[in-house]
């Protein structure tokens, strides 16, 4: 009679359960980023090169104009195919510059009568009408929505009080400012970004502006017989839109201004666009009413509550408010607005507050 044999299954150690479960925990999570890697190149590339162009030009236009959001079009689209899109799309260029007599800076003149907004009930001579200031600051807050954007428009009574503020030196390797501390370190009670500045890949610190600043009347940066876009502040408190040499602009006593882009309004006159106007993003523009009142609007961006607006619309708000002269500013994550030591206004959600090198501040009454 033959003899049974039994075998016992050997035990499993408790580290070969872990790396197997390890294992397949990698596997699942590997096979997940693969769907979703997948999912997103399609969905992707459905936006670029479906059926509907309005659609792609409304996404490539908006990717574009971020600091690196512009990959998920350059991966589907020809550079020859983006370019032809952005230009069928924009803001066209100004040629002409501030007339600064069409701006009459009454706020400057009469600094404890703040004036009503530009409206129908504005008499034909011109003639001040007081409106109430119930906080007695001289800064009014308005909310502002349109069909894809949402943001806060402030209005700042008199002129002179707006300047621009610099980091104490520009340097590549240094960072520069938040806007909190731009508002601090000037002691003013309001503030918006400024300008242009470096910004490889939107890993910028903020340390070196690109174009022109003019700061207390002296240029910080830009080369007096180079040209550049000039916004800012004549000595007499008028907002100053255009293209000019450095040169230029001291000579016409520009005493803070920065350089970014395009020109909106200028004399009265709407900038002409095509298509779009150019994508949705977050957007923050300067402006001046005829009666010396500055506009400041920042439009929140990239969030479910508010896709971002485009040129054309921040030329829609600055007509409704009464600008005779309108300039776009630096926009994307720096888009931000501080008043009364609040950020009322913020669009970097990725990281901390953007630093930058300069910015529109309010000084106080």
């Amino acid at each position: 009679m033959g003899s049974t044999k039994t075998h016992k299954k050997k035990k499993e150690s408790f580290g070969s359960k872990l790396l197997r479960y390890v294992g397949r925990f990698f596997l699942w999570l590997f096979l997940t980023f693969l769907v979703l890697l997948a999912g997103a190149y399609v969905f992707f590339y459905y936006i670029n090169k479906g059926p509907s162009e309005h659609f792609r030009d409304l996404f490539v236009t908006s990717a574009m104009e971020s600091s690196a959001g512009g990959i998920l079009a350059q991966i589907y689209l020809s550079d020859e195919e983006i370019e032809e899109i952005r230009t069928r799309n924009q803001v066209q260029e100004f040629s002409d510059v501030t007339d600064p007599t069409l701006v009459h800076v009454l706020a400057a003149e009469h600094p404890d009568m703040p004036e009503t907004p530009a409206g129908p009930d504005t008499p034909a001579d011109d003639t001040p009408v007081l409106s109430e200031d119930p906080d007695g600051d001289g800064i009014e807050i308005h909310e502002i929505h349109g069909p894809m954007y949402s943001g806060k428009m402030m209005i700042v009574y008199d002129p002179s009080r707006v300047h621009v503020s610099a980091i104490s030196e520009f340097t590549h390797s240094g960072g520069g400012w938040t806007l909190a501390q731009h508002v601090k370190n000037s002691g003013a009670v309001a503030g918006i970004n400024g300008g242009k500045y470096e910004d490889a890949s939107g890993l910028g610190i903020g340390g070196w502006p690109e174009g022109l600043v003019i700061s207390n009347g002296e240029l910080r940066m830009g080369d007096p017989g180079g040209t550049y876009g000039v916004y800012g502040f004549t000595n007499d408190n008028v907002l100053v839109v255009g293209n000019m040499t450095g040169a230029q602009a001291l000579s016409m006593g520009v005493r803070d201004a920065v350089t970014f882009g395009p020109a909106l309004i200028i004399n009265g006159k709407s900038a002409g666009y095509q298509g779009i106007g150019s994508g949705l993003n977050p957007r923050t523009a300067i402006g001046q009413r005829a009666d010396g009142a500055v506009l400041l609007l920042v439009i929140e961006g990239r969030k479910t509550s508010s896709l971002g607006a485009a040129m054309s619309d921040l030329i829609e708000v600055m007509q409704e408010y009464g600008a005779v002269n309108a300039a776009n500013l630096d926009g994307g994550m720096s888009s931000s607005m501080i008043y009364n030591d609040e950020m009322i206004v913020s669009n970097c959600q990725l990281r901390d507050e953007r630093r930058m090198p300069t910015a529109f501040v309010v000084y106080p009454q």
